[in-house]
């Protein structure tokens, strides 16, 4: 494989980790009182802009995200891992682009909000959807995630996620148990939050139980089900927990993922 794609891969899995480590963070000092907040994508971005330098660190991050976008790009229309294409790898290769087109929007919007002011009179975001094609297009979404979290819980089970790392090749017996550990725990905590976004987008679509589906809910939102839906903060700071996991697990990608040549 090119090494320039290796390249632009790597630093797409350190932006993501830091998305999902912010996230987790935040979360997890949200959930026993200590500052932070139930923080989706967005949020973190807003977070960042805050923060001194926040300019460029709004700009190292969008562009590491692009370079995200860029590698499930990459991944989808050259299959440089020799996926094939078949009935299953062609579902992988759909769903990276996806991914993909996600991630790109995302380290646009990071980067554009170094320059944007908003409009404190801006309406709601939601209102390009309506009617059935509202309802249709939050049923998709949430089935398309119900499928991803699944899939996220598939990898834990199978544990085939640990083959990108060519663990082997690692002398050191700590460093591969602590790439095994944030893996394993970090992909369940991504599974959960996955599971609960999808279960929203479906209680939307469906409109069940007088649900509002003109809001779009995400991470924020799943973190407060958590909170709402446990005796106390420890379930919610155990998945943030998990969430931090998940983006070690991506600086580990970052660091150690092996590519076939």
């Amino acid at each position: 494989m090119n090494d320039k794609i290796k390249q632009v891969a790597y630093v797409g899995f350190a932006a993501k980790g830091a998305v999902y480590a912010i996230t987790g963070i935040l979360a997890f000092l949200a959930a026993f009182n200590l500052g932070g907040q139930k923080a989706g994508k967005f949020q973190v971005i807003e977070f960042l802009e805050k923060q001194p330098f926040g300019n460029v660190l709004l700009g190292a991050l969008g562009l590491g995200l692009i370079s995200y976008a860029l590698w499930r790009f990459v991944q989808s229309i050259q299959d440089p891992e020799n996926m094939g294409s078949d009935g299953k790898a062609m579902v992988k290769r759909i769903s990276f682009f996806i991914s993909g087109l996600i991630y790109l929007a995302l380290g646009i919007f990071a980067i554009v909000d170094i320059f944007y002011e908003p409009n404190s009179g801006s309406g709601s975001s939601s209102s390009f959807l309506s009617g059935d094609i509202r309802t249709y297009a939050f049923i998709g979404i949430g089935a398309a995630l119900a499928g991803k979290g699944l899939y996220q819980f598939i990898k834990v089970y199978k544990g085939n996620f640990l083959k990108k790392f060519n663990l082997s090749s690692l002398s050191n017996a700590t460093r591969r148990k602590f790439i095994k550990n944030m893996g394993y725990i970090g992909l369940i905590a991504r599974g959960i939050m996955t599971s609960i976004i999808a279960y929203f987008f479906l209680k939307a679509g469906f409109n069940l139980a007088g649900s509002d589906s003109s809001e779009m809910k995400g991470t924020s939102e799943a973190f407060q089900f958590i909170q709402q839906n446990s005796s106390g903060p420890w379930l919610m700071g155990v998945v943030a927990a998990g969430l931090v996991c998940y983006g070690v697990y991506m600086f580990t990608m970052a660091r150690y993922r092996q590519f076939d040549d």
